[in-house]
């Protein structure tokens, strides 16, 4: 797109934002100004040989490699912590591992058009970074690359509970190698670790301080009188709050906003880098708008379902498309639309998170028991929540009661991996939704780094001095306070009905009561202070819903059918129905799902050989979106991509095992939508 010799007003980005009070018009001279909700803007520009904005001077074997040191671990620099922040999360969402496609389908080395080099793919430009005015952290980067003629602006708000480099291998590596801009949020969550023992926490760039000297400057400071940080320590040693649990502000109401706020913060600075000097010789003139520039709502997971809730949100069209991969979206409604798998409705379409992650939280634990720690299978049969006359029974029984719930057979495989993970969401979102402080304990969950038996740590000072790098938004482990014989990882925990090691269930059967609103074992209301928990989580979850109503913007959702995070009929496949009833006709949303393909690329750094990376195909729906915009090529249409999984992990993973898009669909592979029922094929 060409741009416009006289330049059109930016409608409802940076200038809209600031109000009327800032923006003093000319005639023919728009004028850029700063947001007002935006604190003061740092900046750096990286030369793409000895530092880069994609892998912070790495390159594609550095990213591969070990955790780089620090000179002096104590006090680890902000261009270090940088670096391993980086390493740390490009790592986090994708298999770098031998076979797994990296370096060869995907990496900094493979280029825009999936053309695997022999360079490091490091890429120069400069890295903008703002607090907004409620300590969220935005990220704009430019690449050197960036073609004014032909302006793209990419989303990358973090995934789960990451920070701000959360998106840097997803949305961000696909935005960079296409000399997009790429806009990143933290959406509220982010690292941001606080410790009670000497009431200190993470800045924006890192660096540690006391709560009191950082002020307005922390990534998170709990509100905390100045006597509770040490009397706290005192009685709960080691325990620690982090940003997106322990906030009080249930950050996920306002992720759509978050990530509208980055795209403005990026026409911000793209209008001051490459908008000529306004006669005032003090201001630039407003170069690029939404009318002359593409803009790619992007992401994975939890920045997926942001980047759905922003298109929705979208009332200035700073959005002209999305392409997301296994959203965590949570519909309004359940009912409305119809899933269908092959000839039969699906179970439990369009469930909330919390609903659905209490359930697995109950469950998985005793899929991934042993013989010799069968305790979370035996309490569950005393408490008449399970069936079986020995482990295995058990186990498939409960397999069973998931899929009754509305998991996949797909994700049969998988159930065991998920259990820990599944522990995490849970409790962080009770704190999160129920906007909970760290001192209430809720269902007498903490959070703590533990040690080989589940006892809580203190955090050293290396620890502490390096946890923004670290930290991936969720902060060490789940620990039970109420665990017979003292607090414990949740893993040890002994619940007072059983007194067994069952991995604190009565803690967990708490969390579930609270997402039902009735005993979780007797089915009675709930009253008194859990009846008023299970309300304010409720209304923290009525918060979050999507409404499904992307304004006729194209779309492109693919997900994994072997998700076992967040299941397809409980998102996409119900974010389709939802879609499908509000917009009708008039949607251009497709869904794509992936067999073999799950939620977590990385696992560790290597895929299970019956899984394939789902990573692939988001930078093949961002291309497809990219094109759709740039020159009107066909979406592609909805459908079921077959893969191909590997007889075991020494096999590389080749195009062969991950095919592209189909253009026209067979009647076996295509997804349907009629009216208001959605079908997927078998």
């Amino acid at each position: 797109m060409q741009i416009k010799t006289i330049v059109l007003a930016l409608a409802g980005a940076a200038v809209a934002a600031c109000g009327s009070s800032n923006h003093h018009h000319d005639r023919d001279e728009d004028l850029n100004f700063k947001p007002n909700y935006l604190g003061d803007i740092s900046s750096k520009t990286y030369d793409g040989v000895s530092d880069d904005l994609l892998t912070a001077g790495l390159g594609k074997t550095g990213l591969a490699g070990a955790t780089p040191a620090y000179a002096d671990s104590n006090n680890p620099t902000v261009a270090e912590l940088r670096r391993n922040a980086i390493h740390a999360n490009y790592r986090a969402v994708l298999d770098i591992s031998a076979n797994s496609g990296y370096g060869t389908l995907y990496g900094p080395n493979v280029d825009a058009k999936g053309v695997a080099g022999t360079g490091e793919g490091k890429i120069a430009g400069t890295e903008y970074l703002a607090y907004t005015d409620n300590n969220v952290t935005l990220m704009v980067q430019v690449p050197a690359g960036f073609d004014v003629k032909n302006p793209c602006i990419v989303t990358g708000t973090s995934s789960g509970s990451r920070g701000i480099y959360g998106a840097i291998g997803s949305a961000g590596e696909w935005g960079l190698k296409n000399n997009c801009a790429v806009a990143y949020a933290d959406k509220g969550s982010g690292t941001g670790l606080y410790t009670f023992e000497d009431d200190s926490v993470n800045l924006q760039n890192g660096l540690r301080a006391t709560r009191a000297a950082a002020g307005k400057n922390a990534i998170f400071a709990p509100a905390l009188t100045d006597a509770e940080p040490a009397a706290f320590a005192s009685a709960y040693p080691g325990r620690v709050a982090f940003k997106h649990a322990h906030s009080q502000q249930n950050p996920e109401k306002d992720w759509g906003k978050f990530t509208l706020q980055a795209v403005e913060f990026a026409f911000y600075v793209l209008n001051e880098k490459y908008g000529a000097l306004a006669r005032d010789n003090t201001r630039h003139v407003i170069a690029l708008d939404p009318k002359n520039t593409i803009t790619i709502a992007s992401s994975i997971s939890n920045g997926a379902g942001a980047a759905l809730l922003a298109a929705e949100q979208d009332s200035r069209g700073l959005i002209s498309g999305v392409a997301a991969t296994e959203p965590q979206i949570q519909p309004k409604t359940a009912s409305g639309y119809t899933v269908r798998q092959g000839a039969a409705a699906v179970t439990g379409q369009g469930k909330a998170l919390f609903d659905y992650s209490t359930f697995a939280a109950l469950y998985q634990p005793c899929i991934a028991a042993t013989a010799a720690a069968p305790g979370r299978c035996t309490a569950l049969v005393s408490r008449g929540l399970l069936s079986g006359a020995d482990l295995t029974a058990q186990q498939n029984d409960a397999k069973a009661r998931l899929k009754a719930y509305g998991w996949l057979p797909d994700s049969d495989v998988l159930q065991a991996a998920h259990a820990g993970t599944n522990i995490l969401v849970a409790v962080t979102y009770a704190y999160a939704y129920g906007k909970f402080s760290v001192t209430d304990k809720i269902c007498g969950f903490t959070f703590a780094q533990t040690d080989a038996t589940g006892v809580p740590l203190v955090f050293t000072a290396a620890q502490k001095a390096s946890s923004f790098a670290t930290q991936n938004g969720i902060i060490g482990s789940v620990v039970y306070e109420d665990s017979v014989g003292g607090a414990k990882a949740y893993n040890f925990g002994v619940s007072p009905v059983s007194g067994i090691v069952d991995q604190s269930l009565d803690g967990f059967l708490c969390l579930r009561s609270l997402a039902t609103g009735v005993d979780a074992v007797t089915g009675m209301a709930l009253t008194g202070t859990l009846a008023a928990q299970s309300a304010r989580i409720k209304a923290g979850v009525t918060e979050v819903a999507a409404s499904g109503n992307l304004h006729g913007k194209p779309a492109i959702i693919v997900q994994g059918r072997s998700d076992t995070l967040i299941p397809v009929n409980f998102a996409s496949r119900a974010y389709l129905g939802l879609n499908a009833s509000v917009e009708g006709s008039g949607s251009k949303l497709r869904y794509i799902e992936v067999t073999n393909a799950n939620h977590f690329d990385s696992f560790t750094n290597a895929l299970p050989a019956n899984i394939v990376p789902l990573h692939v195909y988001l930078f093949r729906a961002l291309d497809a979106m990219l094109a759709n915009l740039r020159s009107s090529a066909a979406l592609p249409p909805s459908q079921v991509v077959r893969t191909v999984t590997r007889a075991d992990n020494t096999t590389a993973i080749t195009v062969a095992n991950v095919p592209a898009f189909a253009t026209t669909p067979t009647s076996a592979n295509a997804i349907t939508v009629s009216a208001t029922t959605i079908t997927v094929p078998d």
